[in-house]
C-alpha cells in the first residue's frame, strides 16, 4: 500500500458541489469556452470587487498573475525586487522570468511574514518594487510597508496567492498595493482547478496587464500586429464558470477555514510548550489557507516523527516551505547571506489538514493523535 492510500484525511482539498457542475455545464453547453467568454469578464469583475478593487485580470496560474504584474509595471534586466525568502518558490521565479533579481529578506517570528524592519537595508538605486507575500493567510505588516515604498518611490505588488479574504485592518488582501495577485490551485480557499488574477485600482495598469495577457494584441486595429512581448497567460472561460461558483461560496469557505482554526486552537492550546500554534496579529483577519504549526525544540519526537505518526493514522501533512536562499537554483546566489528565522521555520513547521471538506470530527482525530505522539 503506498502512502496516497493510507490517506483518509487530506492536507488541503476543494469542496465542489452541483453549482460548479452547472456553470461549467452550462459554459460548455454555450459554446464560448476560451478566455472571449463573458464568463471570464464575469469572474474578473466579481472578484475584484469582492477585494475592494476596480479591474481585475485573469490568468492561467499565480505564477503568471505575478509575472504579468512585474511585466506591467516594466521590471526587466538590471532592476531588484525585495521579497521574503519564506515563500513559495514561485515568487521569485516570476522575478526571475523578468530578468530581475530577486533580493531576500528573513521571516520575523511574529507573524512567519517578511521583517520589516530589514527591508530598508536592502534597499539599492536598483530596487523597483516589494513583493510582501501574505504567508498561508496571514497579512504582512502593509502600513509599514508602504511607508517604506513610498520614502524610496516603489511599487508594491502583493502576493496574496494563499489570503482570499484576508484583511489587514479591513482592508482586503490583494487591494492595498500598486497591484495584488492570487491563485485558484486546486488547495486554494477558492479553485478554477489552475488559475490565477491580477487585481488593482489603477485603470492605466489593468489595460497594460490584460493587453500583455493576450500577446499584445489588437492596438490600432491591427490584430495580428505586436508591439511589446506579451504573453499566453489567459483564463478559459470553463475554469471562469468553475470559478464564478466557488466565488458565491467564498465568505462560507472563509468563514470554515477560521472557525476550524478556532477548534484545532482550542484543543491544541494545551500544547502549548511544545508547540506553536499559527499566529493572527490584532490588526489582521487571518484566512488560515493552511493550519500550520511549529514543533518546538527539546521534543522527544521529531518534526518528521510526527508526520510520520500521522500517516499511519490516515492524516496528510506538509513541511513548511524550503526557503528561497537554500533552493538549489539559487542557493549559490545567497550562500553568504544569513536567514536565521526562515531557517527555523522552514526545520519546524508542519501544516495541517485545512480544506474546506474538512469536518469538525477529523479535526478532533488529527489534534488527538497529535496530543498522543507529542506527549
Amino acid at each position: 500500500m503506498n502512502n496516497q492510500e493510507k490517506i483518509k484525511i487530506p492536507v488541503c482539498a476543494p469542496k465542489i458541489g452541483e453549482k460548479e457542475l452547472a456553470y461549467v455545464e452550462e459554459c460548455i453547453r454555450s459554446g464560448w469556452i476560451s478566455s472571449k467568454s463573458t464568463y471570464v469578464k464575469e469572474f474578473e469583475e466579481k472578484f475584484a470587487e469582492y477585494c475592494g478593487c476596480k479591474y481585475g485580470v485573469a490568468t492561467n496560474s499565480g505564477t503568471t498573475a505575478l509575472h504579468l504584474a512585474l511585466a506591467t509595471l516594466g521590471i526587466g534586466k538590471g532592476d531588484e525586487i525585495i521579497l521574503p525568502t519564506f515563500t513559495m518558490i514561485a515568487t521569485a521565479n516570476a522575478v526571475t522570468y523578468t530578468g530581475a533579481k530577486p533580493v531576500l529578506v528573513d521571516a520575523e517570528m511574529e507573524t512567519w511574514n517578511i521583517d520589516v524592519s530589514k527591508i530598508e537595508k536592502k534597499i539599492t538605486k536598483r530596487t523597483k518594487a516589494i513583493i510582501p507575500v501574505h504567508t498561508y493567510g496571514h497579512p504582512a505588516d502593509m502600513d509599514a510597508i508602504l511607508d517604506i515604498a513610498e520614502k524610496f518611490d516603489l511599487y508594491v505588488i502583493e502576493d496574496a496567492a494563499e489570503a482570499h479574504g484576508a484583511e489587514h485592518k479591513g482592508r482586503k488582501a490583494g487591494s492595498i498595493g500598486n497591484l495584488g495577485c492570487f491563485s485558484f490551485y486546486a488547495n486554494k480557499i477558492i479553485t478554477t482547478g489552475e488559475g490565477g488574477i491580477v487585481v488593482t485600482n489603477n485603470e492605466e495598469l489593468a489595460e497594460t496587464a490584460s493587453w500583455l495577457r493576450a500577446h499584445a494584441f489588437g492596438k490600432h486595429n491591427k490584430h495580428f500586429y505586436h508591439e511589446a512581448l506579451g504573453f499566453g497567460y489567459r483564463m478559459s472561460a470553463l475554469q471562469a464558470a468553475f470559478g464564478l461558483a466557488q466565488l458565491e461560496q467564498i465568505d462560507e469557505f472563509v468563514s470554515v477555514r477560521r472557525n476550524n482554526a478556532r477548534l484545532y486552537n482550542s484543543i491544541l492550546s494545551k500544547l502549548e510548550t511544545k508547540i506553536t500554534l499559527p499566529p493572527e496579529a490584532q490588526t489582521v483577519k487571518n484566512v488560515y489557507w493552511m493550519y500550520s504549526v511549529l514543533i518546538n525544540n527539546g521534543l522527544s519526537v521529531s518534526r518528521e516523527g510526527l508526520m510520520k505518526e500521522l500517516l499511519l493514522e490516515g492524516i496528510e501533512t506538509r513541511t513548511f516551505f524550503y526557503p528561497i536562499h537554500v533552493q538549489p537554483i539559487y542557493a549559490k546566489r545567497y550562500e553568504r547571506e544569513r536567514f536565521p528565522v526562515a531557517d527555523d521555520l522552514s526545520r519546524r513547521g508542519i501544516n495541517l489538514p485545512s480544506g474546506n471538506n474538512l469536518t469538525k470530527e477529523e479535526i478532533m482525530h488529527v489534534c488527538e493523535c497529535i496530543v498522543k505522539a507529542v506527549k
